[in-house]
């Protein structure tokens, strides 16, 4: 263990009042595609009793019409924040006719890119922009890649930690920038070590062979219907997955708020040639909202977020510059097929430990090399984690993942006491337990239980997941929703529709000058 988290941790021990670090904010946003009876990629449009895509605050869709995205308040108790995920399910699966959720984060047998339809939001000049925006993902990526799905976990410490904190630190900063300057370590301790999230979590080893179409280098058949690579924990996260190489020489810095913003807006303000020949518009009709490396700030692929909730039409990097860091967003998580809601307790309870850490740990600034060598490390947990020879960069030197692992998993120890304190059942302790018993039995990872499942069975990637979400939409099917529940979210519906209405009918100025606009933002 490192001096200053040793050093850290006993402060927070004999701290005054006790329990700091318990009641951080956790939420939950969680993707989930949209299939038909046959187990093919839903054509219908995004369900109207769910309520406006565009509007609604907890139900939306992503970059497909078909890809539905669910979006929890953040709670300060975990159990609660699941609770809300399971109502928002039910509440769906009450309303999809004939449809149910795909249980994995790599995409049903999607037959080309024209079979995946983007999400439409209204004929205000902000559906537009997002409809759009889709558009050029579309044209830059292909659509198959945007069809992946993946769970994204909301944090932040709760408020009455932060002024002890710094005066623990003999910090003599504003409060603000203190804590604009503690995300960012924690935010680049996470470049260091969140490849153990793959590691532990990943849950997609195997691709159908749809969504490859030519069988990529390394990767071999696992049977008629399925690619796979044999040591592989999460294809999501790999070069395959939501990423991509374009974006590999940004140098986006996480040394500082003022570094992250710089770089993200040169990024969105600098031109790049290939999409230049796409164009933007082309016969009358948007293509993409810019020729720009990114056309907006959400098209960074990154492992974490530092995040502040945005106003209307207020462009993220505004938001981080005005107002700071809220909270961070951890992208990671591949959606958990063996669980109905895609996540679980004891994995967020981890994740919120690991955060923790990677805020205490020292953190010190990371240059281009050293961001490099955490990519590559993250591509070759995602890749081939548990090849039980695989080693990592850590410091310049190479280092066993599984020694690497155990030694973050014994720093996380009095961590996880400090968040038991005062609870009976020591939740965060026993989540830690689970993932030592994995660490010790590689083949209880989920990416080894489902390659194992599937050879027994000799099932294909897709029959396995097919299978999967069907035992989960009778889960949710035979859950009770109280009459008060679902009559609270089909009032929300409603109200969803009648604000998209109310914006399309304010709109005064054409879209061309909506988009100078919100560009033209400092």
């Amino acid at each position: 263990m490192d001096k200053l988290l040793q050093h850290r941790l006993q402060r927070l021990i004999n701290a005054s009042p006790r329990g700091l670090l318990k009641g951080g904010k956790k939420g939950i946003e969680k993707e989930s595609l949209r299939i038909n009876l046959e187990g093919k990629l839903a054509q219908t449009p995004h369900p109207s009793t769910l309520g406006s895509a565009l509007t609604h605050p907890y139900i939306t869709t992503d970059y497909s019409e078909a890809l539905l995205e669910f979006i929890t308040p953040p709670y300060s108790e975990v159990r609660e924040t699941l609770a809300f995920l399971s109502l928002i399910h039910q509440f769906v699966y009450h309303h999809l006719h004939e449809e149910f959720l795909w249980a994995t984060s790599m995409p049903c047998a999607v037959k080309d890119d024209h079979s995946v339809p983007i999400a439409r939001y209204g004929c205000s000049n902000v559906g537009k922009m997002k409809h759009i925006y889709r558009q050029g993902l579309g044209h830059r990526y292909g659509r198959i890649m945007q069809t992946i799905a993946g769970v994204h976990f909301n944090y932040s410490l709760p408020e009455a930690f932060w002024p002890v904190f710094k005066e623990q630190e003999n910090d003599t900063r504003p409060l603000r920038e203190f804590i604009d300057d503690h995300y960012f370590c924690l935010v680049r301790n996470f470049q260091r070590l969140g490849w153990l999230i793959p590691y532990l979590f990943g849950a997609s080893p195997a691709v159908c062979k749809s969504f490859l179409k030519v069988r990529p280098k390394g990767f071999a058949k696992f049977d008629r219907g399925t690619y796979f690579l044999p040591y592989a924990t999460s294809l999501r996260m790999s070069d395959i997955g939501y990423k991509n190489k374009n974006q590999a020489n940004l140098g986006i810095s996480y040394n500082s708020l003022s570094e992250y913003v710089g770089g993200l807006t040169r990024a969105i303000e600098t031109p790049h040639p290939p999409y230049e020949k796409i164009g933007v518009v082309v016969n009358g009709k948007y293509r993409q909202l810019n020729t720009n490396i990114l056309q907006i700030e959400n098209e960074y692929y990154s492992f974490i977020r530092p995040k502040q909730i945005t106003q209307s039409g207020e462009k993220p990097t505004l938001a981080l510059q005005r107002r700071g860091v809220q909270y961070v967003e951890v992208r990671a998580l591949d959606v958990s097929a063996y669980d109905p809601l895609g996540v679980n307790e004891p994995q967020l309870r981890f994740l919120e430990a690991l955060l923790i850490l990677c805020l205490l740990k020292e953190s010190p600034p990371l240059d281009a090399d050293q961001q490099g060598a955490a990519d590559h490390n993250q591509q070759l947990a995602a890749c081939c984690g548990r090849d039980p020879h695989l080693k990592l960069q850590q410091n310049g030197r190479a280092r066993l993942l599984r020694d690497w692992a155990q030694e973050i998993c014994d720093e996380m120890a009095g961590i996880c006491e400090l968040l038991d304190q005062g609870e009976p059942h020591q939740p965060y302790t026993k989540a830690l337990e689970m993932q030592l018993d994995v660490l010790a039995h590689e083949e209880r990872t989920p990416s080894a239980r489902i390659l194992a499942e599937m050879a027994q069975r000799q099932e294909p990637f897709n029959d396995f997941a097919t299978r999967l979400s069907k035992t989960h939409a009778e889960y949710f099917k035979q859950l009770p929703l109280k009459e008060e529940q679902d009559q609270y979210l089909k009032e929300l519906a409603q109200q969803s529709w009648q604000q998209q209405h109310a914006i399309e009918a304010a709109d005064n100025i054409s879209f061309q000058e909506y988009l100078a606009r919100y560009f033209a933002q400092h």
